[in-house]
């Protein structure tokens, strides 16, 4: 893992392809690394020029911004991101300004994006294949609606210096689920699946070091449909045939929740810790538009909220994690206890044992001396006979000293080393 700062020593000290060949990728990759990191890099003929002394001075590293990445690792690890700061309160002079002309960077090219997405019903949500995109759901009837009021909140949101931009990969974000349903009362089975398109990472707005995640959605309403010669008709776009013997009418009637043309805006908690979330909507009569200012005004006080909130957070699961540790001691504890006091136990009767195949051995030894003093009363051939069964015997009994037996025996604290000195019996 390397920070921004580190790469950018790196990369004025030496040739871009040395520093690829540090990371094991290519030159141009890590071209497009620096530009992620928003690291500036020597320009083309600048090592020769460095050789004659008449290289220009290294580019200064920008100011890192809220939302920049500031790390980068090869194999995907991530660094701990920072914990969010109460965000200073913007002058009150500062008024919220909608640069109509302008195009924010995230919406440039984003409406090809979405109309050369997968194939879809003409009524139906726009699916692009691109997943680092704006977080707009909507319509094809709605996109350009949808897509013009996403740039209009943005550039209201920047007018007042807070920059909206995709999640960076490395601050771990997360986007919320969102509710398409205009009518939000009815509770949705819990195996429900919308099939709606989602971003890869959120599209968040940092006020000062708080992100704050934003998504636009055309809302879907009920509607009646009416199955007509293999297609589905709005009902009140169906004229009936006009009634006769001749004809029948072979129709029928659904509902299905369509897009309804009008708006949500969802700001939410980009923070897995903090669950929270709010939302505007558009109604037949009221456009979200003229509500700008106060949304802006909305976040920016939800933003000084979530830091407390996240504060909270981070509180209770410490204490969780500081509970958890005291469990995990207390089972590793207890585990080892029930190891000392197994060992003992098995130590106890790892001698008794021996002592009672001691004493075993013992009375086989003096049947075996008896056989032997019987013997030389016996015919010579059945004398070495006898004598030849007495070492097979023996042989197979083993040792028969009692101090073989005796050091084969362990005690507690050879069986088992206790983790904890004082378990120790």
């Amino acid at each position: 893992m390397i920070s921004r700062d580190e790469l950018y020593q790196l990369v004025w000290s030496k040739p871009m392809t040395k520093v690829a060949e540090q990371f094991h990728v290519s030159s141009t990759y890590m071209a497009r690394v620096c530009a992620l990191l928003n690291v500036p890099r020597p320009e083309r003929g600048y090592w020769a020029k460095l050789e004659v002394g008449k290289a220009p001075s290294p580019e200064p590293l920008p100011e890192a911004r809220p939302g920049d990445q500031l790390y980068w690792s090869n194999d995907g690890a991530l660094q701990a991101p920072p914990k969010p700061r109460h965000p200073p309160k913007r002058r009150s002079n500062t008024a919220v300004r909608v640069p109509r002309p302008h195009s924010h960077s995230l919406l440039r090219g984003a409406k090809e994006h979405f109309e050369n997405g997968r194939p879809v019903d003409d009524d139906a949500y726009l699916k692009p294949y691109k997943k680092l995109l704006v977080d707009v759901t909507a319509s094809k009837a709605c996109l350009d609606k949808a897509l013009g009021f996403a740039n209009d909140l943005f550039n209201a949101l920047e007018s007042v210096k807070h920059r909206v931009v995709l999640a960076p990969s490395d601050e771990q974000l997360r986007r919320a689920d969102v509710d398409e349903r205009e009518d939000r009362k009815k509770p949705r089975n819990r195996y429900h699946h919308s099939g709606l398109w989602s971003p890869y990472r959120p599209t968040v707005v940092y006020i000062g070091s708080v992100a704050i995640g934003l998504a636009i959605v055309e809302m879907s309403e009920t509607v009646l449909l009416r199955y007509v010669r293999g297609t589905y008709v709005r009902e009140a776009d169906y004229t009936p045939p006009k009634p006769s013997r001749h004809t029948v009418d072979h129709t029928w009637t659904t509902t299905r929740d369509l897009p309804s043309g009008r708006l949500r805006l969802v700001a939410y908690s980009p923070y897995g810790r903090v669950h929270w979330s709010t939302d505007w909507q558009e109604t037949t009569k009221a456009s979200l538009r003229p509500m700008l200012t106060s949304i802006v005004h909305a976040i920016e006080e939800a933003a000084a909220d979530l830091v407390g909130k996240l504060e909270e957070a981070d509180r209770q699961a410490e204490i969780a994690h500081q509970e958890w540790l005291a469990a995990q001691e207390k089972r590793r504890r207890e585990d080892d206890r029930r190891r000392v006091e197994q060992s003992v136990r098995e130590s106890q009767e790892h001698l008794l044992q021996i002592i009672q195949q001691w004493s075993h051995v013992v009375e086989v030894e003096r049947f075996l001396a008896g056989v032997e003093a019987r013997i030389a009363d016996l015919p010579a051939d059945d004398r070495a006979l006898v004598m030849d069964r007495l070492r097979l015997a023996r042989a197979f009994l083993g040792t028969q000293n009692p101090l073989d037996f005796f050091l084969s025996w362990k005690t507690p604290g050879e069986r088992y080393h206790p983790v904890y000195p004082d378990h120790h019996t």
